[in-house]
């Protein structure tokens, strides 16, 4: 028997709720108005119909809201109304997107709540941070659903490629290289009055911390200084060697207390130094390096600033060279305290600067520029998008040239992205920005007023393509990877030069910095290996064993000389005009073995690369304050558990109980490169 009257209908969390035909009028009347008709009294009479339908169908059972739905379809496209039915589809896909966005965002938000997200290893897990990621969870789902056109959204989701800092979207730039020496000569205005120019090294070295936090504030990603030693020399001009010293402590002290965005996070700091050869620049850089060695109050490693050594030749590379002793220095610091990195301004890309190259921690490099001065100064990265190299190599199943047509259209869809994004970036205003772009830090936004949007200024930073995993790439290309084959080697070349190719087409079709990035991949290395396990299943090498392999490197767990391995990713850094690392491994701190540091930094030299570091493991008791390696639970020297793990994550150091889940399983597989 049919029911005469419909009481109750299920919503979708299972609630019963009035039923109320004037609902899908209003649905159908909106679905016709989608596509031009205004008639509401046929609404009305469709309405009936579907309801005399859900009588017949569902007499006396229960039905809920989706049942309706395909009710309303069903009589739309069967009374002839099929333009009709299709907007109402076309609505309620984008209503079922929503809804299934907002259940995401609140399953994220629960569990941010429980424990704070890992996908940046320089987040803490208080109060502030919880806030900043459900912050940052929620625009998140902002951006991909309200401003991404939808196949760059879907891209983003099913991993094809992967938009990095995403909760950013249109609200700030990236990084920069912050003028350090126009600010301390001019003084600067941080948001609640004027900080006049300093006169001795301590007052410069904590202006110098307050300049990294004020900037961190105004941007998600490094702050760093292009020549420190150059910048602060003029105020170590007449200080003694103690109050060097004592200014360089306070600033490493700082950098690691310091907090910023929200209280969250100390700020991701760099340091560029080593090329100065005037008596109060090389007091600079010895200082803040005796500081690194000396650690924090009971010795502990700093986690930053990171320091990045300049070498040149001429400069500190050889004997005879006027910083050579400190190049000494910089080796023996970094085989205690696994900083400083190394930069190399001899190679064949870096060279034509001479020795004004300046990288970040995270590896990233701004030089050439098409519209203004090529220098780092006031320059920083605006955005990166990484390209999931495996994935294309899982789609093409072995097929090379299949590979090679479907990197072409990521590579297109990424940089008309990054363009997407960089326009939405034009149109924020300085005063949005304040102490960055209102202070004119960022080269062209002198002069600017707290209304005019930042488009002069950022036109002069970088847009990179990213990429990530191309030995795993190579291994479902060939069978090997670029460090078993001579052959996939040269594939691999083939690969990252096309990536790069594609950079230099498209600075030449928008006039605009794209750049090819090695990407630091933290969570992306994780979050692309989950996807493509999930839809490809496991196989052997590639999906499986927790995460996928940065950029070009060499796989850590393949067994590998230390030299070859330089030469091997060497060879790919002249591709990566944004940015790009390669490591040696260690199994213990070689601060008796000096000799083999040095040794790999002038093999790295000579390998044309750009930018490198040497890696070990860096455990501390906090107990006893011993510092080494420490392979068990407990410290060898008093038995204590308490044990602070200090590793190089993707460019920089953090403690091991901030790696997230893929970057766990990548340093459990690591292998020593020296003596092998």
């Amino acid at each position: 028997m049919v029911k005469d009257k419909i009481l109750f209908i299920r919503k979708r969390d299972g609630r019963e709720v009035p039923f109320d035909q004037a609902k899908i009028t209003e649905a159908i009347f909106k679905a016709a108005q989608a596509i031009g008709g205004d008639d509401r009294q046929l609404a009305e009479m469709l309405a009936g119909k579907v309801v005399d339908y859900l009588k017949g169908k569902f007499d006396d059972a229960d039905f809920g809201v989706e049942d309706v739905q395909d009710a309303v379809e069903k009589v739309l496209i069967e009374d002839g109304h099929a333009k009709t039915a299709k907007a109402f589809i076309l609505y309620r896909n984008q209503r079922t997107r929503i809804r299934e966005g907002e259940s995401e965002l609140v399953e994220t938000i629960a569990k941010i709540i429980r424990e704070a997200d890992k996908s940046n290893a320089n987040i803490t897990n208080g109060p502030s941070a919880k806030m900043l990621q459900v912050a940052s969870a929620a625009m998140k789902s902002f951006n991909l659903r309200h401003v991404l056109p939808e196949e760059m959204s879907e891209a983003h989701r099913a991993g094809d490629m992967h938009i990095h800092d995403l909760d950013f979207y249109g609200t700030c730039p990236n990084c920069i290289q912050i003028p350090l020496a126009k600010l301390l000569t001019n003084g600067f205005n941080n948001g609640h009055g004027f900080i006049r120019s300093p006169k001795r090294p301590a007052s410069a070295a904590a202006l110098a911390a307050i300049v990294l936090q004020s900037s961190q504030n105004d941007m998600y990603g490094g702050q760093s200084f292009a020549a420190f030693d150059r910048d602060m020399a003029p105020f170590f001009a007449k200080a003694s060697e103690e109050e060097a010293f004592q200014a360089s402590e306070s600033l490493v002290f700082n950098l690691n207390s310091m907090h910023s965005r929200a209280g969250a996070q100390v700020p991701f700091s760099s340091l560029n130094l080593g090329a100065d050869t005037s008596p109060a620049g090389r007091m600079v850089t010895r200082n803040i390096l005796l500081a690194h060695e000396k650690g924090l109050g009971h010795g502990e490693s700093p986690i930053f600033p990171n320091i990045i050594f300049r070498v040149k030749k001429g400069v500190n590379l050889n004997p005879g060279d006027p910083n050579y002793d400190l190049l000494k220095l910089a080796i023996r610091v970094a085989a205690r305290r696994m900083n400083p990195t190394f930069s190399f301004m001899d190679s064949s890309f870096n060279a034509p600067y001479g020795d004004q190259v300046a990288y970040m921690g995270c590896r990233t490099r701004v030089m050439a520029n098409r519209k203004g001065s090529e220098i780092s100064d006031g320059r920083g990265n605006l955005s990166f998008t990484t390209i999931n190299l495996p994935r294309l190599a899982l789609k093409a199943k072995g097929n090379v040239s299949r590979f090679m047509e479907d990197l072409a259209r990521k590579e297109d869809l990424a940089i008309r992205q990054l363009y997407h994004r960089y326009r939405t970036q034009c149109n924020i205003r300085v005063r949005d920005i304040p102490f960055v772009f209102g202070q004119g830090l960022y080269l062209g936004s002198e002069g600017l007023k707290p209304d005019d949007t930042i488009e002069q200024a950022i036109q002069h930073g970088t847009l990179s393509v990213g990429f990530v995993g191309l030995a795993e790439a190579l291994i479902l290309l060939t069978g090997r990877h670029h460090g078993q084959d001579a052959a996939s080697d040269r594939l691999g070349h083939e690969i990252v030069a096309h990536l790069r190719k594609a950079c230099d087409q498209a600075a030449d079709a928008y006039d605009l910095n794209y750049t090819l990035i090695a990407t630091p991949a933290e969570q992306v290395a994780g979050r692309f290996h989950n996807l493509d396990l999930a839809e490809f299943g496991e196989i052997e090498g590639v999906t499986g064993k927790g995460y996928y392999t940065n950029s070009f490197h060499v796989p850590v767990s393949f067994p590998i000389a230390a030299f070859d391995k330089i030469r091997i990713e060497g060879a790919y850094h002249k591709y990566c005009n944004a940015g790009h690392i390669s490591y040696v491994e260690f199994d213990a701190p070689p601060i008796h073995n000096l000799g083999a540091v040095e040794s790999i930094i002038r093999h790295f030299a000579a390998s044309d690369a750009g930018y490198a570091g040497v890696n070990f493991p860096l455990d501390y008791c906090e107990s006893c304050t011993f510092l080494g390696t420490i392979h068990g639970d407990t410290c060898p020297v008093c038995g204590q558990s308490a044990i602070r793990r200090v590793r190089r994550i993707t460019g920089y150091l953090s403690t091991v109980d901030r790696f997230n889940d893929a970057k766990v399983c990548e340093l459990k597989q690591r292998v020593n490169h020296h003596n092998m």
